[in-house]
């Protein structure tokens, strides 16, 4: 009798592994059935959007706006936006914002075609963007990359500002293990309940850098930006790679002080507070979140060593452009965004805050979710909210996936996988 219920056991074990091997090629198929046709740029030979935007201009006699750097009433709002969407960073807030900037300014977005980013994890290319055409220029791109500086400049005019955020590793370690554990197949064969305390304690023994998926647990944000995420933090080349990405941003927000990070970001690009209100996005549930003891951590920092080095040099230069900015007027507008944020949920909130996936009445609201279980967090809309302030309690709750459907952009391989990871994945 205990034979047969430990074999039925088994079996079950055995399906879901068939399964989601299965799963996992059909993805790879389909990911290889996208792969856009690759557009070939001829260097300085083809006319990319800077050059055609400084021959226009220089026919039109004009020339191009410059970048805001502070809050003053001459300037106007900054339109030509590059944002680097990193993982797992509070990185959707900051795209909800973006959305409603350009729906608002009647802007020109670089979007992906088929799924929600750019053929991620593969290096950017400019044929990846919705009908692109060599010279054609955009004013946001702000979808999942894995970052080129020299392809995306050919989408955007020379004076467009360069944003990105960052976590500290430690933390979005913790996060994007578990939200994409499942989608790793290096972590399958962790036992235990605490998989990634397991992981951690001899993290070599369940990590290649070849294996499907496994940039997600290594140095991601390195990963993200285009370098190679295996080098160690000793490693000369981090340290060049690091300085080099400090040329190529005029803004790194920090996700730790992310009232601060959006009062910087409304200065550099001479927003409005009205601009910047949210409500936070894609937050998962408090029981999903592991609590690292101090060693473990110690154990995520030397595992993440390169993005360690990544988010301090960035922290030290965030804190000095507060400095510039002045403290006690941070403080004040920090305050002055708390106040207006907290009008805005009384305004758009049921119940006043965040709940469960399956307590969200529409699915317009409901955010995607990991694989295998329903740990993020969404929102319902009061009903009774007054007409001026509807359509921007929408947009604000809205998660990203349906915010990309009503702007029109096609994502049939994200919804086929979303498909097929909540119908077919159930072990």
């Amino acid at each position: 009798m205990m034979f047969g219920i430990k074999g039925s056991k088994c079996t079950l074990v055995i399906r879901g592994l068939i399964l989601w091997v299965l799963l996992t090629n059909i993805l790879v198929v389909l990911y290889c059935m996208t792969n856009p046709t690759q557009v070939k740029i001829r260097g300085s030979q083809e006319d990319t959007c800077p050059l055609s935007v400084a021959k226009l201009r220089k026919q039109n006699g004009t020339t191009p706006a410059q970048s805001t750097t502070s809050q003053s009433d001459q300037c106007s709002p900054t339109v030509d936006i590059m944002f680097m969407k990193t993982h797992k960073t509070a990185s959707s807030t900051v795209l909800n914002m973006l959305f409603r900037f350009g729906e608002k300014h009647k802007l020109k977005f670089a979007f992906p075609d088929g799924r929600n980013d750019f053929f991620y994890p593969s290096p950017f290319l400019c044929s990846q963007v919705k009908d692109y055409r060599p010279g054609e220029c955009f004013n946001i791109v702000c979808n999942h990359m894995r970052f080129d500086r020299r392809e995306v400049a050919k989408l955007l005019p020379p004076d467009a500002v360069y944003i990105t955020i960052l976590r500290d590793p430690v933390d979005l370690f913790e996060s994007s293990f578990r939200y994409y554990h499942r989608a790793v197949p290096l972590t399958w064969r962790i036992s235990g309940e605490d998989k990634l305390a397991e992981f951690l304690d001899d993290p070599q023994s369940f990590y290649s850098p070849e294996s499907f998926n496994s940039f997600y647990l290594k140095n991601l944000l390195f990963f993200d930006f285009g370098f190679d995420n295996n080098l160690e933090a000793d490693d000369p080349r981090v340290m060049r790679d690091i300085h080099n990405l400090a040329k190529q941003f005029d803004l790194v927000l920090i996700a730790e002080y992310f009232e601060e990070s959006l009062i910087l970001l409304k200065d550099t690009l001479c927003w409005t507070m009205e601009d910047i209100l949210y409500f936070k996005l894609n937050a998962r549930k408090r029981s999903s979140v592991s609590q690292l003891t101090p060693e473990l951590r110690a154990k995520a920092r030397q595992w993440n060593g390169a993005d360690w080095r990544l988010y301090q040099h960035f922290n030290a230069t965030f804190w000095a452009r507060v400095e510039a900015f002045g403290r006690e007027r941070m403080k004040e507008e920090v305050k002055e965004l708390r106040r207006r944020n907290a009008e805005m949920k009384a305004i758009c909130i049921q119940d006043g805050g965040a709940v469960e996936a399956q307590k969200i009445q529409d699915t317009r609201f409901l955010p995607w979710q990991p694989v295998g279980e329903s740990s993020i967090l969404g929102y319902n809309m009061k009903k009774n909210i007054l007409p001026k302030f509807r359509t921007v309690c929408e947009k604000m709750l809205t998660p990203e996936i349906q915010y990309l459907s009503d702007m029109g952009v096609s994502l049939w391989l994200t919804r086929l996988w979303g498909w097929l990871k909540d119908t077919i994945f159930i072990i």
